[in-house]
């Protein structure tokens, strides 16, 4: 079969990885990196044009973040998600949303595991699927991260999808906020009576994915199912243990552990394993992840939030006051929502990057003005500006609501060079 990989990141690696152990298929990679360099052996074709020469392949893997009506080919459109879809023995339990959905997996991977099931974490928080679907069997399960990017053609359907809070969100890459809500439904749309779908159901666009799913549908928090009861999880009238528990801040990680209660409930209903699955998971790097203490103060690095909403819910984990690092580069994101929530707290906040400006004038509007731009900023003089700022027993919190290009090569490398310049205090 004469394959192309459009894209080679991680995903179109293991798409090389998975499709060239077929000796008959002959494989092209397609970059749009002048530079790139593909395996040893393998014909590449490189450039801002390389994808229009994808015509004459008979099967075209899509990587995640390029548009499928980008495409233009004869043969067939796929990705390594469709192909992990059709293929994978087990149960599967789909998990998206705007932010959350690394932790939410994570959870309820952690609870699965505690149960004694045979547990596959996969997507963007774990392996790549494809790299592990000849290792797993019928009795196992499946936990899968899903992205708009991988959801955007789905032609499968998880056993059951989580659908967590949806915010305007990907706005660079989506034509608009219609398309990006109607990726994050397809993870419903090839369910049926059998499957079930798990949807916030305080959150406008999760309920509109839920009212067109034809599957089992349970909205969470429900009294009928998961919610919070003076400081308790508990699913209809069974208490199961305290949210302090958990090892994660914020009310919206509570929020998430609720959403993962309700998807190992057909797994397990055991009050112990769901309070020790729970408690044994100690949260994922660069999401309000405790770095250390400086003078009685706490550092703490969220820099996977790169959105508004997803800062918001880091300024309402603490009570404390704070120093927020803020800024970075354009995700299309209105920060109307931030700056109203800015004025709800003691912080000071330092603001970074291309956004810096549209932060500033949102919070002007406001009538915030307990802010500053740093200019030609490093995360060295970022950082030491905020512990001249910050007061004992207060906050100094990375958490951008922007991307990271630009500055930094990904949220990754932005949350390490915080880490080292916090050591370096």
């Amino acid at each position: 079969m004469k394959i192309a990989i459009a894209g080679y990141g991680v995903e179109g690696e293991a798409n090389y990885r998975y499709y060239s152990k077929d000796p008959s298929n002959d494989i092209t990679i397609f970059d749009h990196n002048p530079d790139f360099v593909g395996p040893e052996g393998v014909r590449t074709i490189v450039g801002p044009d390389a994808f229009e020469a994808l015509t004459d392949y008979d099967l075209v893997l899509r990587s995640p973040s390029i548009a499928p009506y980008s495409l233009h080919t004869h043969g067939k459109i796929w990705s390594g998600t469709n192909e992990f879809f059709a293929t994978c023995p087990a149960h599967i339990i789909g998990v998206t949303g705007s932010k959350g959905k690394g932790t939410t997996a994570s959870l309820i991977a952690s609870v699965l595991k505690t149960a004694g099931r045979n547990v596959w974490l996969v997507g963007n928080i774990g392996v790549p699927a494809l790299d592990v679907l000849n290792q797993i069997h019928p009795n196992d399960i499946v936990v899968y991260e899903l992205s708009s990017f991988q959801l955007w053609d789905l032609e499968g359907a998880p056993k059951t999808a989580v659908v967590l809070c949806i915010e305007r969100e990907h706005l660079d890459v989506h034509k608009d906020m219609a398309e990006y809500v109607a990726a994050k439904g397809n993870i419903t749309r090839f369910q049926t009576s059998d499957d079930l779908l798990i949807y916030n159901d305080e959150n406008e666009y999760s309920r509109s994915i839920a009212e067109d799913s034809q599957a089992q549908k349970v909205g969470y928090p429900s009294e009928l199912t998961t919610h919070v009861r003076d400081g308790h999880f508990y699913n209809g009238e069974q208490k199961l243990c305290s949210t302090k528990v958990l090892q994660i801040k914020g009310p919206h990680n509570i929020s998430n552990a609720i959403a993962a209660i309700d998807a190992v409930w057909q797994y397990t209903q055991d009050p112990a394993v769901i309070e020790k699955g729970l408690h044994d998971f100690t949260g994922l790097p660069h999401r309000l992840a405790f770095v250390r203490t400086v003078d009685g103060v706490d550092y703490y690095d969220d820099s996977i939030a790169t959105t508004p909403a997803s800062a918001i819910a880091a300024l309402r984990a603490f009570d404390t006051p704070k120093v927020i690092i803020l800024g970075g580069s354009s995700k299309g994101s209105d920060f109307t929502e931030l700056a109203d929530e800015l004025i709800k707290h003691n912080v000071y906040a330092l603001l970074i990057g291309d956004e810096a400006e549209k932060i500033a004038e949102a919070a002007t509007s406001a009538g915030f003005h307990h802010y500053e731009i740093i200019e030609a900023p490093t995360m060295e003089k970022v950082v030491a500006r905020a512990r001249q700022l910050a007061k004992q027993h207060s906050v100094v919190l990375l958490s951008p609501a922007s991307a990271s290009f630009g500055l930094f090569k990904n949220y990754v490398d932005r949350g390490e060079q915080f880490i080292a310049a916090v050591n370096q205090l």
